[in-house]
């Protein structure tokens, strides 16, 4: 199906009723290292104590095991 090489995505029906959808796979897709850096020169800077701060109040530290 050449629509679906292109990334279209169609609807399967049965008598008329959607039942599925064939799409296509999403293929991965590398760039370059010096593209990446580009890209990431412009982010926010993060700070590690405010990062493990965040961590810490989702994740459990209690290292004694579950019963």
């Amino acid at each position: 199906m050449l629509e679906l090489d292109e990334g279209k995505t169609f609807t399967v029906t049965r008598n008329g009723v959607p039942v599925g959808e064939l799409s296509p796979l999403r293929r991965h897709r590398f760039i370059s290292a010096e593209a990446a850096v580009e890209l990431f020169r412009t982010a926010p800077s993060v700070d590690y104590w405010d990062l493990r701060a965040d961590l810490d109040a989702v994740a459990d530290q209690d290292p004694s095991p579950r019963a």
